[in-house]
């Protein structure tokens, strides 16, 4: 064994993010002590990013199975049954840390790395997209940010030639030291053409292919798993760059490759690079791996097993392949003028043994690095201790309500609810030409090429929800994105997530975390919506200057469900004038936590609306067989801002005014879940006591007109645009 000539002091083993315990129980595991290259790998593969040491007890609580469920959580990304021997194969990942130290790139690895985790099974990916948080605009820093994250997705999805269809941005000052930068993929495959990662095959040749190693990205895992500092900046060699065309040859070439039957296993070198990926591989197969460093292909001179096991280098994927097919594989790779060498081979040691210029420099048992990794059931605060804790101010007696179309205005310009098109014009969003339907409305819908099926997705979470109660929280997340996936016609499957959460070695974190997941499992169970894929994002918060400390809890949901016919989508936009609008399902007086509130009365006060399960099934049922019927022409699901909000957004989105009753801001502006806004087709009549409605108005006008007020579409629109654009002017 070579010993690495650097003694393995207490500051090193610090300085990889590792307790005195666990060091401990690296030693226990060996038998001895470490060297550098072992120590790394340890601190790697122990990583929260990696390890899920905090999380995993509770993950294991949430429902992952269903009839059309291929595979949940535990491979690369979750796999679904869409029907006609077809799978849709999606997962959410975060890059926050990195995106805030280095905006573009940090971004762009961040769609990079997702892409790769769904075409490594075997999908073609149809469609990008993201779920981003931002700290207050006018932060020094925030306009840096903002325009990097969005450069970045841009960049990188628009040069690889996968549609960005969709997502959500929002903004709080508990995101100002630390932004997030959720991206998610879909892609689409043959049920009977999935791939696995499990290595089998006593010496079968393990296979490096793509890009290079370089020393970008080394300790990206541990530093994700850690909070922020003032030395934020000095982080920047940590962050990966990438490189699209690459990426795209890489799809091309894998895509190639799956069409034989050369492939044993295959894994991408995401977070923890060739260290995750072997480890993973050899563990889920159960077997053992030997890998001569020697051969590993790198950009830059003199790297070390220690930094090309550490490296995130970008654009590079792990195989297994069938013994003696290895040339046949590689011409494939070097037509795609990418790299390709065989370096090392699958063994039934159980150990992960590296060898380098003749030595073996690391031998470590597989089991503790990944089964055996610590796992930690963290204190959590009751949820009345938490209560206590998040001081949220009782709403007592609701404000009055003042000039409702002062207010509509007021929020339609609030950075929240304004309108996107500043992001999304930046993004491709047809290259494919089976994109259905963009940015701006409930749901994002791709068209599965040469089918009349179409795949609809969407990304919700509601933060100031989550903080003020996690558990109604967490319900709603999932509430909001089956009801946005029922309001474009589709049946929702499944579920990918992005749990993003602050320290959880502090109680009320915990509880954060504990509850949402709660809630989440809840809902998920009542609306048959499994999950399938996802991700864990800890230690979002910053110590540094003018950092707003924990970020707000916030579990990202990516929900995907399938439409029989795209010929019957809904959309949100009124289709002409005369039509009679509806309101489905019930609204109750609940202004606690709604933009309303925060946007005109400066408060974040009150519990969430409560979110009733039972109900929101119904409803969205109801829903989905209205659409199917052609019944109606338009729908909207009621969120952010309330019922007035949602109508002015169908308004513009058609360029048709409405006139609708007088309401009261109680009605106009609360956040109650489960409902939808309709139009009706000419000549349809609902039975009420099938469908529960309330007409509240018709469409037609340049004008909204509520009761005694109107309000001009013109300066509708102009409120809607004008935040991005004043902003980046």
């Amino acid at each position: 064994m070579s010993n690495s000539p650097a003694p393995i002091t207490p500051e090193v083993v610090e300085a990889h993010g590792l307790s005195p315990e666990e060091y401990d129980r690296v030693l226990h595991a060996l038998g001895r002590e470490p060297n550098l290259v072992e120590l790394g790998i340890f601190s790697v593969m122990w990583s929260e990013h990696c390890s899920y040491k905090s999380s995993r007890i509770h993950l294991k609580k949430l429902p992952t199975e269903a009839p059309w469920v291929i595979c949940g959580p535990g491979e690369n990304a979750g796999v679904i049954d869409i029907g006609d021997g077809q799978a849709a194969i999606f997962k959410m990942e975060s890059h926050n840390h990195p995106s805030y130290i280095e905006p573009y790139q940090g971004a762009a690895t961040g769609v990079g790395g997702i892409l790769r985790d769904v075409f490594t099974m075997g999908a073609r990916p149809v469609a990008n997209m993201n779920a981003l948080r931002f700290g207050r605009p006018d932060h020094p820093k925030m306009k840096h940010l903002v325009q990097g994250v969005v450069a970045g997705i841009g960049g990188y999805g628009n040069c690889v030639g996968v549609p960005t269809v969709g997502g959500e941005t929002n903004f709080h000052k508990a995101y100002d030291g630390n932004i997030l930068v959720n991206a998610m993929t879909v892609g689409v495959a043959d049920a009977d053409r999935i791939f696995y990662s499990a290595a089998t095959g006593v010496g079968n040749p393990i296979v490096y292919v793509g890009s290079k190693t370089g020393r970008d990205g080394i300790h990206g895992a541990t530093m994700a798993s850690a909070d922020f500092g003032d030395d934020a900046e000095a982080k920047r060699p940590t962050v990966q760059v990438g490189d699209p065309f690459t990426e795209k040859l890489l799809i091309e070439a894998c895509l190639e490759l799956m069409a034989t039957d050369m492939i044993v296993a295959i894994q991408d070198m995401g977070a923890a690079g060739l260290t995750s990926s072997s480890v993973e591989m050899a563990t889920n197969g159960k077997a053992g791996i030997r890998l001569v460093m020697d051969n590993v292909p790198c950009r830059e001179e003199r790297m070390t097993p220690y930094e090309m096991m550490l490296s995130e280098s970008q654009e590079r994927m792990l195989m297994v392949l069938k013994p003696g097919r290895e040339a046949e594989a590689e011409a494939i790779f070097r037509k795609w003028e990418l790299d390709f060498a065989v370096i090392g081979e699958v063994t039934d040691t159980g150990h992960m043994v590296l060898e380098w210029q003749g030595e073996i420099v690391c031998d470590i048992p597989l089991g503790p690095l990944a089964a055996d990794a610590p796992l930690y059931d963290r204190p959590a605060m009751s949820r009345e201790e938490y209560k206590a804790w998040a001081k949220v101010a009782p709403l007592g007696e609701a404000p009055e309500g003042g000039d409702i179309a002062s207010d509509l205005i007021k929020l339609m310009a609030c950075p929240d609810l304004a309108s996107r098109r500043w992001i999304w014009e930046q993004y491709d969003s047809q290259v494919g030409a089976d994109t259905l339907q963009l940015s701006g409305g409930d749901a994002a819908v791709v068209r599965v090429h040469g089918s009349r099926k179409a795949l609809a997705m969407t990304t919700d979470c509601t933060p100031r929800y989550c903080y003020a109660d996690p558990y109604e929280g967490g319900k709603q997340a999932i509430a909001e994105a089956y009801r946005n996936l029922c309001a474009v016609g589709a049946k929702p499957l499944a579920v990918t997530n992005c749990l993003n959460f602050a320290n959880p070695q502090r109680p009320e974190i915990m509880a954060q975390l504990t509850g949402c997941l709660e809630g989440m499992g809840d809902a998920c169970r009542a609306l048959d919506f499994p999950i399938v894929s996802g991700n864990v994002s800890l230690y979002n918060e910053s110590k540094a200057t003018g950092g707003g400390s924990a970020i707000l809890p916030t579990p990202a949901i990516g929900g995907v469900g399938v439409i029989a016919d795209y010929a019957q989508m809904a959309t949100i936009a009124f289709k002409t004038e005369g039509e009679t609008i509806l309101a489905i399902g019930a609204h109750y007086p609940e202004l606690g936590q709604s933009l309303w509130l925060r946007e005109i009365h400066g408060r974040e006060d009150g519990d969430p609306p409560r979110v009733d399960l039972k109900d929101e099934r119904l409803y969205g049922e109801i829903v989905r067989q209205l659409i199917a019927d052609g019944k109606v022409t338009a729908v909207h699901d009621v969120s952010d801002g309330g019922l007035l909000v949602a109508l002015a957004e169908m308004a513009l989105a058609g360029g048709i005014g409405a006139t609708v009753d007088a309401m009261t801001s109680a009605f106009a502006f609360n956040e109650s879940q489960g409902r939808y806004l309709v139009t009706l087709a000419p000549g349809v009549e609902l039975d009420r006591a099938k469908v529960p409605f309330e007409r509240i108005g018709t469409t037609g006008g340049d004008s909204l007109v509520i009761g005694e007020q109107a309000v001009a579409l013109s300066d509708l629109r102009e409120a809607s645009e004008s935040f991005f654009r004043d902003w980046m002017a």
